[in-house]
């Protein structure tokens, strides 16, 4: 805990808490954004909120790449895990997210399918080796972050020349999910929800780097700032947005700087682009379908494409209808304006993928503030 503790110091944060207290106007409002699950969170398990004066309100945005996976995805993989012969491979989170019957990969594996657990896209292409009889599907979703870790795998499967291994890419992309909260029509349609500034994802940037989210200070004026998953990242990226707003400025900073260069991780960028390119259109839950926003397998890896091998249809499918996480998602409603939230929906039985993942926003709201909304104590979180 060497580099971490010093990033969760209480009198720091205490500290940063006045300093935003004396700098925020009273008389107006404040609507930051948090784009990233793991923000979502931190300032849920450290209890950021109570720290914060009433007028600067967070709002949870789409950053968990669970969350926005459309249910008509989840069916095509669900179905994959019937097919005999079938290995079906994905992270935890991914395996509990159910479809609107309740249905999921998890129970699928209950029922006799051969659905595994891994911890990397590596752990597939192993399993793939181990079983050269079965065809193994992995199913890789993610954002910016996670999308290098695959490119590894299907060069290396080219290389070591398997015919059992193929992958069902869902890796979506940061800037364009922005840009269609912002500008969508569609979106504006749904629900409106007043946005001042954005507290941009960690991970991702690391790869991507600060400069592709100049546009949004430019084109929409609305400053971001770049901040690490510690509740003093977070506390301080507050801070920043503040001041930024209070001097009428639009740009882009840097809270990260301990891992984020303004150009990102070129050497990463460029595996990504050998490997892949920008899908026409993509379906995200709760945004609808949002145009270049995600990435498909090049040509050139055709063979370890998943859609191509096993013809995948398009499907497109509706959350439970009880189920608010497309509106949560949006930030248009809060975890707590959903009627099933901690009643028929908890992490132990979730109807709506925000209720799964580590970083959905009812999965943090449950964990972390469901009965401490209005406790002052929640600062004792931060040691």
């Amino acid at each position: 805990m060497k580099y971490i503790d010093p990033f969760r110091n209480g009198a720091v944060a205490r500290k940063i808490a006045r300093k935003i207290a004396v700098e925020a106007d009273p008389h107006r409002d404040y609507y930051l954004m948090e784009f990233c699950g793991g923000h979502t969170h931190a300032i849920s398990r450290y209890g950021i909120p109570g720290m914060l004066p009433g007028n600067i309100h967070m709002i949870h945005g789409p950053g968990c790449p669970v969350c926005v996976l459309p249910v008509g995805r989840l069916e095509n993989m669900i179905q994959l895990a019937q097919t005999p012969g079938c290995i079906v491979c994905s992270y935890g989170d991914m395996l509990r997210v159910p479809t609107a019957q309740g249905d999921s990969l998890l129970k699928q594996k209950a029922r006799g399918a051969d659905v595994r657990m891994i911890y990397s896209a590596a752990d597939a292409l192993q399993i793939a080796q181990q079983n050269p009889q079965r065809q193994v599907v992995f199913l890789a979703i993610g954002f910016e972050t996670t999308t290098p870790p695959t490119a590894v795998v299907i060069k290396q499967a080219q290389v070591l020349g398997l015919t059992n291994f193929t992958v069902f890419c869902n890796h979506v992309l940061t800037p364009s999910a922005i840009s269609h909260i912002l500008q969508s029509p569609e979106i504006r349609e749904l629900g409106l929800v007043q946005l001042d500034g954005f507290i941009g994802p960690a991970h991702v940037s690391t790869i991507i780097g600060s400069k592709p989210y100049a546009y949004f200070a430019e084109e929409f004026q609305k400053p971001v700032v770049i901040a690490g998953f510690e509740p003093l990242d977070v506390m301080q990226a507050i801070l920043m947005l503040i001041r930024q707003l209070n001097t009428g400025r639009a740009e882009v900073e840097n809270e990260f700087t301990r891992a984020v260069l303004p150009d990102g991780n070129l050497k990463a960028q460029r595996l990504v682009a050998e490997v892949f390119e920008l899908r026409r259109s993509f379906e995200w839950r709760g945004l609808g379908v949002v145009p270049y926003s995600a990435l498909r397998i090049k040509s050139r890896f055709a063979a370890f494409d998943a859609e191509q091998r096993f013809a995948l249809p398009v499907l497109s499918l509706t959350d439970h209808k009880a189920c608010e996480c497309g509106a949560i998602l949006r930030g248009v409603k809060h975890p707590r304006d959903c009627s099933i939230f901690g009643t028929a929906c908890t992490p132990d039985n979730p109807l709506g993928s925000c209720m799964v993942s580590s970083e959905g926003a009812c999965a943090a709201y449950y964990r972390y503030g469901r009965f401490r909304e209005h406790n002052n104590d929640d600062t004792a979180k931060i040691h």
